[in-house]
């Protein structure tokens, strides 16, 4: 019997007006999907309208906006952040939905596409590796980066390069399906402790 697929779900971290990071998703999302072995959907955060103050007892009943993405989150196996950078860090929408949840993140893959100026976002997925584990997930080696992300892509939103856009993608989902598959294998045996 075939194993099932892992199911992937590409967040979109940014928020601002005439962002970049739709086009970017859609790529990658559009990359992971030719894959047998992947489910892929995508999770706009300019679309959910997370609430941006957080209740002083984590017991509270969360908003509606919370709990409606609640569901999305706890069923996907493994994550891919499509971040920018902005001031040499990640936006505070993307840090807003990750604090709004705990168990949803616990002992899944987390894989990055990046972009920016010259440092590709590279430093705002730096930071979110050090965000992530304590969150109980694990981050990918492996990353897609767009320095100069303006230059990289075409009118249709497809990489200008794209054998080797499409290799760095090969090798990073299959990291993250590696992890995927691995975790998901292990919560199904026992529930991740803590």
């Amino acid at each position: 019997m075939p194993e099932p697929k892992l199911r992937v779900s590409v967040i979109i971290g940014s928020i601002r007006n005439g962002r970049f990071g739709p086009t970017a998703a859609r790529w990658i999302a559009d990359e992971a999907a030719k894959r047998e072995d992947l489910a892929v959907d995508v999770i706009d955060l300019a679309k959910v309208w997370l609430p941006d103050v957080l209740p002083a007892d984590e017991n509270a009943e969360r908003p509606a906006a919370v709990q409606d993405l609640a569901p999305w989150l706890a069923r996907a196996d493994a994550f891919i952040i499509v971040t920018p950078e902005y001031n040499h860090s990640f936006p505070a929408s993307l840090k807003n939905a990750i604090d709004w949840y705990v168990d949803e993140w616990k002992a899944k893959p987390v894989a990055f596409v990046s972009y920016g100026g010259i440092a590709g976002g590279l430093r705002a997925v730096a930071h979110l590796r050090e965000i992530l584990p304590g969150m109980h997930a694990v981050t990918v080696r492996d990353s897609v980066a767009f320095p100069e992300y303006w230059n990289r892509f075409d009118e249709q939103g497809r990489p200008v390069n794209a054998t080797e856009c499409e290799a760095a993608a090969k090798t990073m989902l299959d990291q993250l399906t590696w992890w995927g598959r691995t975790l998901r294998d292990a919560r199904a045996v026992r529930p991740y402790p803590g």
